[in-house]
C-alpha cells in the first residue's frame, strides 16, 4: 500500500509475476497475454519482461508469428497459462538469455493426453536444453492428476528431436496425426 494525503491509501500498481519453473540450467516462463503481445511487437519489451537478452535471430523455427497469434487467442483464460508454450531462458551470470520455446498444444484431452512440442534457436541446439525443458514440463504436466500421458510428434528424419523424446522416456507409438509424422508418448509413472 502507498499512503496518500490525509491517511488515504492507494493501491500499488500490480507487480508482473509470470508462472516460472526452474531447472538446473534453465528458467521456463509460461506464456501469457503480456509476454506474447510483447513478442508480437518485436521490440525490447519481451526482453525487459523476461529479464533476458533476446538474440537477433529470435524466434526459433516452428514458432512463427502465426503460432504466437494462435497462442494469444487461447490465453484469454488464466487457467490456460502453462498449457500453451513456455519461454526458455538459460540462467547465466548477470543476464539470462532467451534460447527457445517448449510447451503444450493446449489443455489435456478428455482421456488425459497432452501433446508437447519444442524449438530451439540454432546456436543453442545439441546442448541438452530441449531435453531439460521437456523433462521439467513433463513433471509439471504429471502434477495434474488428470494427465496420464504426454505425447509428441515429429518427422522420422529429425533425429535430434527424437533423441530429446527418448532421453525423456518417450516410446514410439506409431504414426502421427499428419502424413509422414511419427508419434511418441510417455505415460504417467504410476500408470506404467
Amino acid at each position: 500500500m502507498i499512503f496518500g494525503r490525509k491517511g488515504k491509501t492507494e493501491s500499488s500498481p500490480p507487480v508482473y509475476r509470470p508462472r516460472v519453473i526452474e531447472s538446473e540450467r534453465l528458467r521456463l516462463v509460461a506464456a501469457d497475454r503480456t509476454l506474447v503481445e510483447a513478442d508480437l511487437a518485436q521490440n525490447d519489451a519481451l526482453g525487459a519482461l523476461l529479464g533476458a537478452a533476446v538474440p537477433e535471430n529470435w524466434p526459433p523455427e516452428l514458432y512463427d508469428r502465426e503460432a504466437m497469434r494462435y497462442a494469444l487467442n487461447h490465453l484469454e483464460d488464466a487457467g490456460e497459462r502453462g498449457w500453451s508454450f513456455w519461454y526458455l531462458l538459460v540462467i547465466a551470470d548477470g543476464r539470462d538469455e532467451l534460447v527457445g520455446i517448449c510447451g503444450f498444444k493446449g489443455r489435456p484431452d478428455p482421456l488425459g493426453s497432452v501433446e508437447i512440442g519444442y524449438s530451439m534457436l540454432r546456436q543453442y541446439r545439441n546442448q541438452g536444453y530441449a531435453s531439460e525443458a521437456v523433462d521439467r514440463l513433463i513433471r509439471w504436466a504429471f502434477n495434474h492428476h488428470h494427465v496420464v500421458e504426454v505425447s509428441a510428434e515429429t518427422f522420422p528424419h529429425l533425429k535430434p528431436s527424437i533423441r530429446v523424446m527418448q532421453k525423456n522416456g518417450f516410446i514410439h507409438t506409431g504414426p502421427g496425426s499428419e502424413r509422414g509424422v511419427v508419434r511418441y508418448a510417455v505415460s504417467r509413472p504410476d500408470r506404467r
